[in-house]
């Protein structure tokens, strides 16, 4: 396992790539990034949001949510990558991963979102689930 910094690594092509998107809220450029089956685990639902438009379309939602959002660290290992990162919602700091694991093709298969502390975790949801509900994106509960 290897550790970065602020400075994106170039362990992972998608990785990178999928940060540089990210940190310009290109959803689009993130957005193909992503495999058309992929599956995103939320930090706070329990079933997971399945396909590349509904994942792109919960990106972009959450990108109106996070404020000061920046990847800090970088964590990568064969077939996962880790990227680090600190935002705020409100008056709350959060700090949080996104675990991305790739396909045979070098795409977004499989994403994580991991999030603390609570404090930040709870208005980060409740933020969520009033947009989410808005823009008709469901988690699946097969």
């Amino acid at each position: 396992m290897s550790t970065t910094s602020s400075t994106p690594s170039r362990a992972h092509p998608t990785a990178a790539r999928f940060r540089e998107a990210v940190e310009r809220r290109n959803i689009d450029a993130a957005r193909e990034l992503l495999a058309e089956d992929i599956v995103f685990h939320s930090p706070v639902t329990f079933h997971p949001f399945l396909g590349r438009d509904t994942v792109a379309r919960l990106l972009g939602e959450v990108a109106q949510v996070f404020e000061d959002f920046r990847y800090t660290d970088e964590l990568d290992v064969d077939g996962a990558h880790a990227l680090v990162f600190r935002a705020r919602v409100g008056e709350r700091e959060l700090e949080g991963i996104d675990l991305l694991r790739f396909d045979a093709d070098g795409l977004i298969a499989d994403f994580t979102v991991m999030v603390r502390p609570l404090s930040g975790l709870v208005p980060f949801a409740q933020a969520m689930a009033e947009r989410v509900a808005r823009a008709g994106i469901e988690a699946t509960s097969a």
